[in-house]
Parts: structure tokens; C-alpha cells; sequence
């Protein structure tokens, strides 16, 4: 356990401190019993869900509901139920795993099921006494009941904690009435259980309660929303007129309930990039299928470079976000193991377990959001007209990922997160960014070497290319900082382009020590391809970290400081071995039209 904690980053503490490739988790790493479980889902997914996809699209709540009861018969909603309230208690990455592979049929589903599974029943495990455990979370966990949450008012988006709707404790001190109206509301339409946040009195934070759905206790819902996709995920507006809920069913302690939105919202966050990956990657697979059987000018269209940028890009964004989405995963799951060999709660253990890594969480949920989106308009474009036809699943694919980027936090909301936790992760002592911050101001001062490297290893150039990025971070980051103090969350656009930089520093990262572990163990042959693919993302990253940078450091710097920190930027972004770019996209692209699918 010791050599564990030893090697176990905290959350943040990847941008200052080197990762061995020996000290992530891959999906190359899944035991046999999440591979067999991976199987179940993919099997149920197949049968349930992609079957019946028309089914969804046509606002076939009924049908939505009904797959949701067979998942609870199968165990899927209580992979992450402690097994004392009816659960498999599977821990964390299998929790990730089975969303990740339920999540791809359709995004209604994936929906429903992440609102139930996430915080429709989380915050109740997490933050509920034993008698509200006993009393709801095995219901929820075998699929008996459904659960909401009520949150967003119409007042009330990104800045959650500003809701109207108000909790009144009754004379006889009994009970709390609730008056006020939600929106937005996923699983409105067949919830039995709504986890509802209401202000108390002046409190300055809302509280949270879990509410019985009774209409005769003054609930009542608005129509079905009428959306632009997730057609048959039920979305709607949730009323409460002097709704009556026991004193006894407060969730954790008044005036709490932002704590426990804001907590729900970090696992939210990355269960939300578990659940894009295996779109993207039945998206590549189809888009490759019909690249390799639609022939133009006598040849199939998977042979055209134009085509073969498409399914390499499509590729290299799905494997980087499994890479990114496990490495986390295994990072939160050891964090909630360490904690609780000390002595810790499952409860407890669980939410500062995931709270460690708030900063990875958001990055996934922006990373993979945008990744997913990205894939299904390259979907479309590569079907071409048929791809805007209903008649095929590129259409839906495109609509459904739209969302992603809308709920768990908005990704503007997550990007400014990012940076604005790491910050606050250093001034309390947890990550040392200003040591580090004042060797790169020394570093840009100093002469600059002009020793030729040796990189004969594999990645060795890759990996000093992710310490000069993460340099540039602390340049543009730590001079922000040192500028701008507290009011540096005013700079929203500079925080923007320095959570870019940390976005991609993460996710470049994160695929190559993926690959250098699996080449170390399955031989360097067996991944050329992968090899190319963590290249590939590395070649973009680049790109993305200088054009951010620059905004940055333009943004705030003048003068002899501002022509020193854009040196500084050339000299941290510049490659000894500049990769042939169109080469490494050829070589996934062949490999991807070779196996016909998405195959990593």
C-alpha cells in the first residue's frame, strides 16, 4: 500500500510532477471480470438499444423506461452501489466501464441512464443517512424506482447555487414545504424519486432534500421538452406547490446541498466522457464501413487522403480519450482505496476521492465532449448526403452529442474551472505551481542549450515535447497569476487559452504513456499504430498550445516581457524531429479501412 501512495499523483500535481508509464491504467489493463462485463453491456447494448434505435427517435418514452428496468433486472444501475444497499459495489473504473459501454446506442438512453445511475442516486449514497440508504438506494439500485435531480431554474444555470425555489419548515417543525419551479429536468417523466435544491429562510447556500415524485403532494411536470436531439430521454419541467417532504429526508446537513451539486457534478463530469467514447467509436466504425464500400471513380473512398484525415483524426481523438478517461478513473478509484485503508467511510472515501481529481474531471468532460461532436460531423461529411439522411445513424449521432457540451457544467463553465481549481490547489500547498513557475521565469532568462538530444528512445522526444508544454502552462499561467491575483477569474478569455494549454498537455500525456506501457509489454511492433496515433495528437496539440499561448501572453504582456515570453513560447514548442504528419495519418487511416472498424 505504501509503494501505492508513493506513486499516486494528486489531482493537478501531473502538470509539475512526470508520470511513469508504468503508474497508469490502460484498458489493456481491464481484468477478466470487467472484460466479461464489458461483453454483458455491449451484448445488452446491441440487443436493447441499437435494435430498437428508430424506437428512440420517435419519442418512445415508454420504450426508454422499459430498457431502464431490464438494465436494474441485469445489475447495470448498481455497479457503483455499495453492496450493503443492494449493490455490486464494482468499483470506480468498472463504474466507467459499463457507462462508457452502455451509453453508445442512442443519447436518450445514455441520458436517462447517467441521470439515474449519476445524480439521480449518488448524492444519496454519498451524502444520506444509513435510514435514507436503506430506505431508497436499493430501490433505485435494482431499477425499482427511478431517480431525477432538480437543480437548474430558469434564473438558475451556471450559477446553480442563485435558485428561487424555497424550503419552509412547518410549525410543527415536521416538515419542509417546497415552492418552486425546476427545468431541464432528465427522468421528469417516469421518476419516482427527485433529489430537489431549495433555499431555507436567507441561507446563502440552497439545501438539498430527496423528495417522493407524489402528484398529490403538489408536484406537477410541464410538457415534454421538444428537443433538437435525445428525442426519447424525458426532459421536463417540474413544479412544487407546497410540496410536503419530512423533515428527516434533508440530504446531508442544511445549507450543504451546493457542496453535494457541486460533488455530484465532478463524477457527472467524467462519467460524461465515459459515456462518448464507445460513440466515437462505433461512429469511426461506421463511417469506415461505408468509406470502404462507396466507391467513386472506381475506387473506394477509404483510399482518398482526403477521406484517410478524417478516419485517422476520428481515431487518434477516440483512443486519446480512452487513454485520458481510464488513467483518470484508476487514479480515483486507488485514491478512494488508500482512504479508505486509513479508515475512512465508504462515503467519505468516495467523495474526496473523486473531489482529488475535480481537475481532471473537467477536462475530460470538455475533451471528450468536443472529441465526440467533432466525430459524428466528420460522420456525416464522410456519408455525405446519406450522412444528412434519417436513414442512417450518422444524423441522430450528431444531434445526441450536441448536449455533451451543454450539461454537466457547460464546457466555458469547466474550462475556467480547470485553471481556476489548479490555482486554488496551489495556494493551499497541494500543488506546487510557483516553484516550478519561477524555474521556467529563470529558464527564459538563461541562454538557451544547443546540444543535440538523444532520442533514440521510443517517446523520449514526445516526452521532453509534453515538459515543454507543460512549461509553457506555468509561463503563461504563473505570469497571469502574478498579474491579474484574485481578479485572474475576471480574464475569462485568458483562462480559456490556458485551460486549452492544461486540456491538451492532459490528453496528449495520458496516450502516450498508454502507448509506451503497451509497447514496453506487448513489443513496440504491436503498437505502430497506436505509436502514430499518440504522434499524431501530440503534432495537433502543439498547434493548439501555441496558438492559445499566444493569445494569452498578448493579452496581458508588453513590451521586452511580451517579445521574451513569445521566445520563450518558440522555443518550448519546437520540435528537433518535426513529425511527417500526413504519413502518421495514412498509417492509421490504412490500418482503421484494413479492419473495417474501429479497432484499438
Amino acid at each position: 500500500m505504501e509503494t501505492k501512495e508513493k506513486e499516486l499523483l494528486r489531482g493537478g500535481q501531473f502538470l509539475v510532477k512526470e508520470t511513469k508509464c508504468e503508474d497508469v491504467f490502460t484498458p489493456e489493463d481491464f481484468s477478466e471480470e470487467q472484460n466479461m462485463m464489458k461483453d454483458a453491456v455491449m451484448e445488452f447494448n446491441d440487443r436493447e438499444i441499437i435494435a430498437h434505435r428508430e424506437r428512440f427517435e420517435k419519442k418512445d418514452y415508454a420504450y426508454t423506461e422499459e430498457v431502464m428496468r431490464k438494465a436494474g433486472e441485469l445489475g447495470f444501475l448498481s455497479v457503483a452501489v455499495p453492496e450493503a444497499y443492494g449493490g455490486m459495489d464494482m468499483g470506480f473504473v468498472s463504474t466507467m466501464l459499463v457507462c462508457d459501454y452502455i451509453s453508445s446506442g442512442t443519447g436518450s438512453f445514455s441520458t436517462a441512464f447517467g441521470a439515474h445511475t449519476g445524480i439521480g442516486t449518488m448524492p444519496i449514497t454519498l451524502y444520506g443517512t444509513e435510514e435514507q440508504k436503506q430506505k431508497y438506494v436499493t430501490k433505485l439500485a435494482s431499477g425499482e424506482w427511478f431517480g431525477a435531480y432538480c437543480l437548474t431554474e430558469p434564473g438558475a444555470g451556471s450559477d446553480a447555487n442563485s435558485g428561487k425555489t424555497t424550503a419552509a419548515l412547518t410549525e410543527d417543525g415536521k416538515h419542509y414545504v417546497i415552492n418552486g419551479q425546476k427545468m431541464w429536468i432528465s427522468n421528469a417523466g417516469f421518476a419516482n424519486l427527485l433529489i430537489v435544491f431549495a433555499r431555507i429562510e436567507d441561507d446563502k447556500n440552497i439545501t438539498g432534500f430527496i423528495v417522493e415524485n407524489n402528484p398529490e403532494n403538489g408536484i406537477t411536470l410541464g410538457e415534454e421538452e421538444d428537443k433538437l436531439g435525445i428525442h426519447a430521454s424525458s426532459t421536463r419541467q417540474v413544479f412544487f406547490n407546497d410540496t410536503k417532504v419530512p423533515v428527516e429526508n434533508m440530504l446531508a446537513q442544511r445549507g450543504e446541498g451546493f457542496k453535494i451539486a457541486m460533488n455530484a457534478l465532478n463524477v457527472g463530469r467524467i462519467k460524461l466522457a465515459a459515456a462518448c467514447l464507445d460513440s466515437q467509436r462505433r461512429i469511426t466504425s461506421y463511417a469506415t464501413e461505408y468509406a470502404t464500400a462507396r466507391k467513386q471513380f472506381k475506387t473506394p473512398i477509404s483510399e482518398f487522403g482526403a477521406i484517410k484525415y478524417k478516419l485517422a483524426e476520428m481515431a487518434t481523438n477516440t483512443y486519446v480519450g480512452e487513454s485520458a478517461s481510464y488513467r483518470t478513473a484508476k487514479n480515483i478509484e486507488d485514491r478512494i482505496e488508500l482512504r479508505q485503508a486509513a479508515g475512512n467511510s465508504h462515503q467519505e472515501a468516495e467523495l474526496k476521492g473523486v473531489e482529488e481529481y475535480a481537475i481532471e474531471c473537467s477536462i475530460l468532460k470538455v475533451a471528450v465532449s468536443e472529441d465526440v461532436q467533432d466525430c459524428a460531423d466528420e460522420g456525416i461529411q464522410i456519408f455525405g448526403g446519406m450522412g444528412f439522411s434519417k436513414e442512417t445513424p450518422m444524423e441522430a449521432a450528431w444531434r445526441d452529442a450536441r448536449i455533451a457540451r451543454i450539461y454537466e457544467g457547460t464546457n466555458e463553465i469547466n474550462r475556467m474551472l480547470s485553471v481556476g481549481m489548479l490555482v486554488k490547489k496551489a495556494m493551499k500547498g497541494h500543488v506546487d505551481l510557483l516553484g516550478p513557475a519561477m524555474a521556467v521565469q529563470e529558464e527564459l532568462m538563461g541562454i538557451p542549450s544547443f546540444d543535440t538530444p538523444d532520442y533514440s528512445e521510443l517517446f523520449s522526444e514526445e516526452k521532453e515535447m509534453i515538459a515543454k508544454l507543460k512549461k509553457v502552462f506555468l509561463m503563461v499561467a504563473g505570469a497571469g497569476v502574478q498579474k491579474y491575483g484574485p481578479q485572474l477569474e475576471e480574464h475569462q478569455q485568458l483562462l480559456m487559452a490556458a485551460s486549452n494549454i492544461l486540456i491538451e498537455i492532459y490528453m496528449a500525456e495520458s496516450a502516450i504513456l498508454r502507448t509506451e506501457k503497451n509497447a514496453k509489454r506487448f513489443g513496440e511492433d504491436s503498437q505502430k499504430h497506436q505509436i502514430a496515433m499518440a504522434q499524431l495528437y501530440l503534432y495537433n496539440a502543439v498547434d493548439i498550445v501555441i496558438k492559445n499561448a499566444k493569445e494569452g501572453i498578448v493579452s496581458f504582456a508588453e513590451g521586452d516581457e511580451q517579445r521574451m515570453m513569445l521566445m520563450g513560447l518558440k522555443r518550448f514548442t519546437k520540435y528537433t524531429n518535426q513529425p511527417n504528419v500526413v504519413a502518421l495519418r495514412t498509417t492509421i487511416a490504412d490500418k482503421v479501412a484494413s479492419e473495417n472498424k474501429y479497432c484499438f
